[in-house]
């Protein structure tokens, strides 16, 4: 697991480790500025024109400190000032001070006309932006962006980027390279800072493990090591140890939902699945996954709510150690029934996916079954259905929002996006690092109903299975792309795919 920091966060990190622990300031700065120079040697010759763009804060020192690490090597540097001297911080002007007496190059503002840039290392703003960039430093985005600089290394997070949500403040610098010190922020895992952020290097500068205790941030991510959090199956076990997933889901002519599910629900190490669909789809359901138990019932049965109909549901409930509804209902009059009596009778995990939350939204009062074995799994056009909010908002703001709809109602919510954020039921917010545009294909999100579903069968705490389902998912999608591109992947790949990471999980 990685921890994840706001800008705010990482102030208070910088803070604790300078005044509790008594690391002085200038020695992280000298340590960050060195992970820079390590990058931006990767990148350029000694005779190549190197500039540093920098700020008057503690970013624009971590820059004026690269600068004269460099000139000293011998590389040709010339570093760029924005903003006025005097309002320099201490740290700024210390720095600035050391690099004229090394005989560094500077100037201030960007007046000149230049013919090319080899290497930009971008130090104008860090992480403490938090309004529309205008003026003086605008203007001098756009000329040096405008000289379209051969390789861009930015210093912490991209200039213009918004530390906490990723948005572009009025304009931002594109980066090849992102160097970031100690945690990687928000801004550099959500779009469009994603995009501009490029790699991100996190660099060790220094601070202490119990920095990020102090501040208790409550953001992560997950990498490669965290494959150990899926349960280990027991050599004396049967099909009942890894728990029974009941998948309501289909309509007429609508089956593949339903299979999609249920087929990575088995590939995740589910035990037994049975799919409570209409009697449409009882035949192409056997015959596409005959390992699954097919139990049918009349759409008509469904819409007058008959006693045989709520008996034969609610003994499917009980039946269940997790539960999947929604893939694949459709919008029929009979859903919100079928909804209405999932909710008011399961007493396990349930994911509600596609028409389960469209019915909720159209029935906002269904939320009053909501509990904290609920897991919502809304691409953005659900969420803005659920919410009332636009999708260009939700967009803006997807962690603010994942988070306070979880709160709201004490459930998990996995918001899905180019970037997925979960937010877990007990305060911690993961955001997927996994993933590719290659799984934007229908059915997809069928999969992650199936992996959450698996996961859960197996044991796995709720919260738990949330973020390592999301992450998975996204890792069978990296894995697909890999071997086939960026285009061909079809959704019940994935589910092949996972087959392929779990063998791997139990090789390490």
């Amino acid at each position: 697991m990685r921890y994840l920091v706001t800008g705010e966060l990482m102030k208070r990190v910088d803070q604790y480790t300078i005044e509790q622990i008594g690391i002085p300031s200038l020695v992280l700065m000298e340590r960050a500025a060195l992970a820079v120079f390590k990058e931006a040697v990767n990148h350029v010759k000694q005779t190549d024109p190197v500039w540093v763009l920098c700020g008057s804060g503690n970013n624009g020192a971590d820059g004026i400190a690269a600068a004269r690490m460099l000139h000293i090597s011998g590389y040709k540097v010339l570093v760029i000032l924005a903003g006025k001297k005097e309002k320099g911080s201490s740290e700024y002007l210390t720095q600035l001070s050391i690099a004229e007496k090394t005989g560094v190059d500077v100037v201030e503002g960007f007046s000149f006309k230049a013919v090319e840039c080899s290497l930009l290392i971008d130090a104008l703003f860090g992480v403490g932006l938090d309004r529309e960039i205008l003026g003086g430093h605008l203007e001098i985005m756009k000329s040096i962006t405008g000289c379209r600089p051969e390789f861009t290394i930015a210093v912490d997070i991209p200039s213009g980027i918004h530390s906490d949500t990723g948005q572009i403040m009025g304009a931002a610098i594109p980066a090849d390279v992102t160097v970031t010190f100690g945690y990687e922020k928000l801004g550099t895992m959500l779009y469009p800072g994603k995009e501009y952020s490029k790699q991100v290097i996190v660099a060790d500068i220094g601070f202490p493990p119990e920095s990020i205790n102090y501040v208790k941030t409550e953001y992560f991510t997950f990498h490669k090591a965290d494959t150990a959090l899926i349960p280990k199956r027991p050599a004396y076990s049967n099909k009942g140890s890894f728990g029974k997933v009941l998948l309501v889901a289909g309509s007429k002519n609508m089956s593949g939902a339903a299979f999609l599910s249920a087929l990575a629900a088995y590939r995740t190490g589910a035990g037994l699945v049975k799919i409570f669909t209409v009697e449409e789809n009882r035949e192409i359901l056997q015959t596409e996954l005959p390992e699954a138990v097919i139990v049918s019932y009349h759409s008509s049965d469904a819409e007058k709510k008959t006693e045989n109909f709520e008996q034969l549901l609610i003994e499917q409930c009980e039946w269940a150690s997790v539960i999947v509804l929604g893939p694949g209902l459709g919008q029929a009059d009979y859903v919100k029934n079928l909804v209405e009596s999932v909710l008011a009778n399961a007493y396990v995990p349930v994911i509600v996916d596609a028409d389960g939350l469209n019915t909720i939204a159209s029935y906002p009062e269904l939320t009053g079954y909501y509990t904290d074995n609920i897991i919502i799994t809304p691409h953005l056009g659900e969420m803005a259905r659920l919410t009332g909010s636009a999708v260009e908002l939700i967009k803006k703001h997807l962690i603010q929002t994942a988070r306070e709809y979880a709160d709201r109602f004490g459930i998990t919510c996995i918001l899905k996006d180019a970037v997925t954020v979960a937010a877990l039921n007990d305060q911690r917010t993961y955001v997927n690092s996994s993933g590719n545009s290659s799984m934007a294909k229908a059915g997809a999100g069928d999969v992650l109903t199936g992996i959450l579903a698996g996961l859960l069968a197996m044991g796995l705490e709720g919260p738990d299975a949330a973020a390592l389902g999301v992450w998975l998912h996204g890792l069978a999608g990296d894995m697909r792309k890999k071997k086939y591109g960026d285009y061909s992947l079809l959704a019940r790949e994935l589910a092949d795919e996972i087959d392929i990471i779990l063998k791997e999980q139990m090789r390490e």
